[in-house]
């Protein structure tokens, strides 16, 4: 079986690719395995998962959703996409804290990847994680649970632990999100005022292309009490409301994006850009996105804009966030609040890639951390030792070691970029 990546810029080198329907089934593939890595909904643009041996799918696992309402918890089997999970728990009376722009990725692949969604006081999705159950080397199940001395290791692990099964979240009783979109937000605003910008709503987007004297569009979600009321906001440092609908890229019909205009609705139907019933992009495209210290956030900004004439030729939009820190060792917002620098890029592989170094250098002096999941050069400067921006690596390399010393869930990627064995 031949698979691609969801953006189709990669094919999968992997001999062999399973579909188990059981836990039972994925233990056996692991335990008859020399090499095997996991796949959700292939929503990464690298080689993350990528392996010449086995594949496991993770899609046609039992999808049962299990509700713990005294522990306030919910169960979910790893390939479960958060759009489906979120139509299971909202009709129960329960959200989830946040949710990323896409509703169509699998809760597993986000967790590993410590993909986020936006927000000052949002942590990324991994944050939400209370248990995992995984399969090791062996083909045996362990349990992970919030407390246990490998569990902040063992979240954004980028599989190198063995193959997440099931996954426990943290939830919270359903809430109502409004949503509205400004308009030309200049930029010297967000420069003086990004606090206050960034904190005017619950999650705040900023899409630009980098050039110009102004963010072309603001997309702000603010929680609101289910049934409740929601004034708009007029003014947004001199940015003005959307007199309509927009999508994220200039030109482009906004049906397939989550209802705007400041009408509250049920959280997972506004937290998301793009609803789960329609194709969530404008056509091929590739991602890259690095993480900042919220204390660098302008000075980033700025390193950016210096860039927009570089950069801007190859983009289809840029995508400005904030993400609230955690303590999960390999998460892109450990030790301390971040802001994420995203590109949506054009599907022209080759010329993103030349400039990747170029935006890694400029970003190098502010401790940019890139998504785990997406187009990246190399973790941290040239020369530099990635254990400075992960203070916490040797930890990780040591549990690798002490529970896979075999390398049954190692790949170039992970030895490359983890490891530092490439």
């Amino acid at each position: 079986m031949t698979l691609t990546t969801w953006a189709g810029n990669l094919t999968y080198a992997a001999a062999r690719v399973h579909e188990p329907r059981t836990v039972e089934q994925v233990q056996e593939v692991v335990a008859g395995a020399r090499r095997v890595r996991a796949l959700g909904t292939r929503h990464c643009f690298n080689t993350v998962a990528d392996t010449s041996d086995d594949l496991v799918r993770l899609d046609g696992l039992d999808p049962a959703v299990e509700v713990d309402a005294a522990a306030r918890t919910v169960t979910v089997s790893a390939g479960t996409r958060y759009g489906a999970l979120a139509r299971e728990l909202h009709p129960q009376g329960w959200a989830l804290h946040n949710l990323a722009s896409l509703p169509h990725i699998s809760v597993a692949g986000a967790v590993a990847t410590a993909t986020h969604g936006s927000g000052d006081r949002s942590r990324n999705l991994a944050a939400a994680v209370a248990g995992l159950d995984l399969v090791t080397a062996d083909g045996s199940l362990r349990h992970l649970a919030r407390g246990d001395a490998d569990f902040p290791g063992a979240v954004v692990a980028l599989g190198a632990l063995g193959v997440v099964v099931r996954v426990t979240l943290d939830v919270e009783p359903a809430y109502d999100v409004a949503q509205e979109v400004h308009t030309d937000l200049p930029w010297d605003a967000v420069l003086e005022h990004l606090d206050d910008v960034t904190g005017s709503a619950d999650s705040v987007s900023l899409f630009t292309d980098w050039t110009g004297p102004a963010v072309r569009q603001v997309w702000r979600k603010t929680r609101v009490a289910p049934g409740g009321a929601y004034e708009p906001r007029v003014d947004l440092f001199g940015a003005r409301p959307a007199p309509g609908p927009l999508h994220p890229l200039p030109g482009i019909d906004p049906v397939n994006c989550t209802q705007q205009l400041g009408v509250p609705g049920p959280w997972h139907e506004r937290l998301p850009h793009f609803r789960l019933e329609f194709t969530p992009s404008n056509g091929d495209e590739l991602q890259s996105e690095y993480l900042v210290p919220r204390a660098h956030a302008v000075a980033a900004i700025e390193a950016m804009r210096g860039l927009g004439e570089v950069v801007a030729p190859l983009l289809q939009v840029a995508e400005v966030r904030t993400i609230a820190g955690d303590d999960l060792w390999l998460s892109t917002a450990e030790g301390g609040d971040r802001v994420g620098l995203h590109f949506t890029w054009l599907p022209r592989q080759a010329e993103v890639e030349a400039v990747l170094p170029r935006i890694e250098a400029a970003l190098a002096p502010f401790g940019a951390r890139p998504h785990w999941g997406k187009l990246f050069d190399a973790v941290g400067a040239p020369g530099s030792d990635p254990r400075d921006l992960y203070p916490r690596l040797d930890d990780f390399r040591a549990l690798v070691a002490r529970t896979d010393p075999d390398g049954t869930f190692r790949n170039a990627f992970v030895d490359r970029h983890v490891l530092g064995l490439g």
